[in-house]
């Protein structure tokens, strides 16, 4: 005898009901920093975007947003996102369309 049926001796009118949890959204706390970096990479430039809280799995979406949108090439890790080329204003536009906080750091 499992669980329910003891609950249901105990409780013969009550009704079972489905109860689902709600998702929580993810809310990011401090704006994303956006910054433009030509150091240690051998004069190339990238746009570096820094500061984020959440987890991996969204991290890799919002990156993966950007460099398709943009068709440039960029990867992730670390909680920071590293994108070829000076496209901070670019940048800084998909992230507020998607809803988050941005602040341009440097020139």
């Amino acid at each position: 005898m499992d669980l329910r049926d003891q609950l249901k001796n105990l409780f013969p009118d009550h009704d079972e009901q489905d109860f689902e949890m709600p998702e929580e959204q993810f809310k990011q706390k401090e704006p994303l920093v956006c910054k433009f970096e030509k150091k240690g990479r051998n004069g190339k430039p990238v746009t570096i975007v820094e500061g984020w809280e959440g987890s991996e799995e969204e991290l890799k979406k919002i990156s993966k947003k950007i460099k398709t949108t943009l068709g440039i090439g960029g990867s992730e890790k670390d909680g920071t996102i590293i994108i070829q080329g000076d496209n901070r204003d670019k940048i800084m536009n998909i992230l507020k369309e998607m809803g988050y906080k941005t602040k341009r750091v440097g020139g």
